[in-house]
């Protein structure tokens, strides 16, 4: 049974929080990756940023629905989601418009549960962790692979 240590890619591309959106950008499409792992000064990972974050610095803010009850506004909306939603469009560093403290998984996981992960809950990358420390990352180009047969190393750059 396959497991993540056998699809995992090992050259990790990793950036700060501190890295500027725009070379963030920059590094996703050239490497042509979906995800890059966000690592502290002592390589402990704090984060993720996806394509998908990034994506939302574009979109359309939606104001939040308001209603009048006794002369008072209610939001039907949670605030926090709208203040979330104005911090990842105006990011100008991956701390802004990253997800802290993402889903992972070990090098054991096997690769059913790592598909279930990727399709149920929309996940396009997910860091390996071994003892707290980063040791690869999966995207779906690492699962796809394991049906043409070359589960590993096929592509590592």
């Amino acid at each position: 049974m396959l497991t993540a240590k056998d699809i995992m890619t090992t050259e990790l591309i990793t950036v700060s929080p501190e890295t500027e959106i725009v070379q963030a950008t920059k590094i996703l499409l050239e490497k042509r990756i979906n995800g890059l792992p966000v690592v502290d000064e002592e390589g402990n990972l704090v984060g993720l940023i996806c394509q998908s974050d990034l994506v939302a610095q574009q979109k359309k803010v939606a104001l939040p629905s308001l209603f009048t009850l006794l002369d008072g506004l209610i939001p039907l909306s949670a605030p926090k989601n709208f203040e979330q939603e104005i911090r990842k469009i105006t990011a100008t560093t991956v701390a802004q418009a990253m997800v802290p403290d993402p889903v992972t998984v070990t090098s054991e996981t096997t690769l059913e549960d790592i598909a279930t992960l990727m399709v149920e809950k929309k996940y396009h990358t997910l860091p390996v962790l071994e003892e707290g420390k980063l040791v690869g990352v999966i995207g779906k180009e690492d699962v796809l692979r394991t049906i043409l047969g070359s589960p590993h190393g096929a592509k590592n750059d």
